[in-house]
């Protein structure tokens, strides 16, 4: 079998219901899509989301198709390593982090599809799965909602299933956090999951304060204090709090991982599929991270659910909430495994 052609579709809209984190608006929904086909008829796809900048899908649409996907056209589509391999040496010169990633990583994605699609198997028994459901929780507290819709989603969350929420802070002083925190504890219990997420906006002096405040409201982790790129302070948060630190959907590659980790700078590790690589290099670092120990909670959800049914050191998938019209339940807190072939999930 042989790669013939790569297809890409871009778009990008206002988003209808914008939401805000401790750093910025995401106010639109900008898609890339890729479609590669083979000299057996057999194809596989990806979408890549971007939630800013008009212009990204465009831009992204136009390194695939004209750096990368030349490079490929009559590659055997089963040497997915191989594949990899050879777009990051054609990157290297130009950045291979940033959007030369995105790139690869929805090539990669496309990739596993066409592999499950080609097989008639869904991707996570090709990676060799260990659980039959996702501990999932909901991430819905986002930071444009006052407290009353603040409390209102995360009782919606709850309702329908979720093993707990995660919540933005950093928006304004500590007092409106710590606030917005015990009111969302008041309304999903003592013992549900309750997580924090930062976005990268703390100093690290300013993380420290705040992380053992958020310790004392009993959050289950502290996501991205700080500037992603910053190792040194990960580990000395890592070292001075016992809250664990929770990182990586900011870093591009496996290798922005090793020393992270290798370290004891993340206490649960939560690589995007975009900005790590795709399917193959969140796992190559899920196992990386099980090696240390270390829990593995995606950044997002939909085809990393493959991702998280084959990986030991699982923790948790991340969703949003569920379709309204029922078509998807939880089981336990978890979202059963998808049954179709290549990459069909629950909740993209």
């Amino acid at each position: 079998m042989k790669i013939t052609n790569v297809e890409v579709t871009s778009s990008s809209e206002p988003k209808q219901h914008p939401v805000r984190d401790a750093l910025q608006l995401l106010d639109r929904n900008g898609v890339t899509s890729v479609t590669i086909t083979t000299d057996e008829g057999i194809s596989g796809s990806s979408r890549t989301y971007f939630g800013r900048l008009a212009s990204s899908p465009d831009v992204l649409a136009k390194i695939i198709t004209d750096q990368l996907a030349p490079a490929i056209i009559g590659d055997d589509p089963s040497l997915i390593r191989m594949i990899r391999d050879k777009l990051w040496r054609l990157t290297d010169y130009q950045g291979t982090g940033g959007l030369s990633l995105y790139g690869i990583s929805a090539i990669d994605q496309a990739l596993w599809d066409l592999q499950g699609k080609a097989l008639g198997v869904p991707v996570w028994q090709l990676l060799g799965a260990q659980r039959t459901s996702i501990p999932t929780y909901a991430m819905v507290g986002w930071l444009e909602l006052d407290i009353a819709e603040l409390e209102q989603v995360s009782a919606h969350a709850m309702e329908q299933g979720f093993l707990g929420v995660k919540m933005k802070v950093g928006g304004g002083p500590l007092t409106e956090d710590v606030a917005r925190i015990s009111a969302v504890r008041n309304i999903i219990g003592p013992d549900a999951a309750l997580m924090v997420d930062a976005n990268q906006a703390f100093s690290y002096a300013e993380a420290l304060r705040r992380g053992r405040a958020y310790e004392d409201l009993g959050c289950r982790w502290f996501e991205e204090p700080v500037p992603a790129a910053d190792t040194e302070s990960h580990v000395r948060l890592a070292e001075r709090l016992d809250i664990p630190i929770a990182a990586g959907e900011n870093r591009y590659g496996q290798l922005a991982f090793r020393d992270l980790i290798a370290r004891g700078g993340v206490g649960v590790v939560q690589p995007d599929l975009r900005r790590a690589g795709g399917i193959t290099d969140c796992f190559e670092i899920g196992l990386m991270a099980a090696g240390f120990s270390v829990p593995y909670a995606s950044h997002g959800g939909g085809a990393h659910i493959h991702i998280l049914a084959a990986l030991p050191n699982t923790l948790y998938m991340e969703s949003g909430l569920l379709p309204s019209d029922g078509s998807v339940q939880l089981v336990d807190g978890s979202y059963p495994l998808p049954i179709g072939p290549g990459l069909s999930s629950w909740n993209d």
